[in-house]
């Protein structure tokens, strides 16, 4: 897990807009959806349409829609920065 990973990690323990994400990582639109994106892929990130729905990645458009999700760490997520 990379220093820029375990830092989202560290403010995904509840659901977590984007924006708020954003703001508290300060990483810029391009790192940030970088990183969310390899994350849900590995399974470490969870990604919810709205703050109770969540969504599979391959349903979403998530390269236009991004800023619009919520995210959560996973169980294998959290997991994985606790080992760190």
């Amino acid at each position: 897990m990379t220093d820029e990973e375990f830092d989202i990690i560290d403010e995904l323990y509840f659901v977590t807009s984007y924006t708020d994400l954003k703001e508290a990582t300060e990483f810029s639109d391009e790192q940030l959806r970088t990183h969310l994106i390899q994350m849900a892929q590995k399974g470490w990130v969870r990604v919810y349409k709205n703050v109770d729905e969540e969504s599979e990645l391959e349903r979403l458009d998530f390269e236009n829609d991004y800023q619009s999700f919520f995210y959560l760490a996973s169980k294998k997520g959290l997991f994985e920065h606790n080992t760190q």
